[in-house]
């Protein structure tokens, strides 16, 4: 009898943000297939003889998605219920639509279940809401990491540049230096304030706040590392005013 496949969104990391349905599954599944960016505190929760790790491996080695592709449809084959547990939601730049597809061309019965993505949450709590009626009207989400196998990038930073509003990278701590380059030879000004947020909503979440010509450096001052989000925009600036009574965690 065939079993069946969850792809599960964690949200931001902070377990109290998963969803009430996110929670019961992981305590239900047979077996769960993760990344890292679930987080300690998540992971923490699922008994280690039902988890299997699928994300980066000790030597800076990453799991190929070849691999996870076929481990899920194995599973399912044994009869087994599985969760596929990934970081924010599973389709945003979670690869939740390749695994989606995967599945089905296997005939294996599966269900979405959404997540908090770290795109909107990890800017709000570090007290940066995405949209603000005097600051930005239209929000963009980015990858700053994209498949390594494309001949060029599909990002077009002219675009973005022109367009206004908040920009959020994700996954683009290493290609910092590269796309705020790219925005400002766009005609981005230099003086636009940007955000990084580390690790948003963990215990050792941290931000460091710059501007599009000085942020590489505040970067590398601060030691910021993925995973982390980059916001971009003036919206990154109004952070100043609130976050002297900003509590993230209780």
């Amino acid at each position: 009898m065939t079993g069946f496949v969850y792809l599960v969104g964690s949200g931001p990391g902070d377990p109290d943000l998963m969803t009430v349905k996110a929670r019961r599954l992981l305590d239900e599944a047979d077996v769960v297939l993760h990344d890292k960016l679930p987080g300690p505190e998540i992971l923490g929760t699922i008994e280690a003889e039902r988890r299997e790790d699928v994300g980066k491996r000790a030597g800076g080695e990453w799991t190929p998605q070849e691999y996870t592709n076929k481990r899920l449809v194995e599973l399912a084959e044994e009869g087994k219920t599985v969760v596929r547990l990934k970081g924010g939601d599973p389709f945003v730049f979670g690869r939740g639509g390749e695994e989606a597809e995967h599945l089905a061309e296997h005939g294996i019965p599966f269900e979405y279940v959404p997540g908090v993505t770290s795109a909107i949450a990890g800017p709000g709590v570090a007290g940066i809401p995405v949209t603000h009626r005097d600051h930005a009207s239209s929000v963009s989400f980015v990858t700053g990491h994209e498949d390594p196998t494309k001949e060029e990038s599909a990002v077009d930073w002219e675009a973005l540049a022109a367009t206004g509003g908040t920009l959020v990278v994700l996954m683009g701590v290493g290609k910092l230096p590269d796309y705020t380059a790219a925005l400002r030879e766009a005609g981005m000004d230099p003086e636009t304030p940007v955000a990084l947020v580390e690790r948003a909503t963990w215990p050792d979440m941290q931000v460091a706040t710059g501007t599009l010509d000085t942020i590489v450096d505040v970067r590398d001052a601060e030691g910021i590392e993925p995973p982390a989000i980059t916001v971009v925009g003036d919206i990154a600036g109004t952070r100043d005013r609130v976050v002297e009574f900003l509590r993230t965690r209780t």
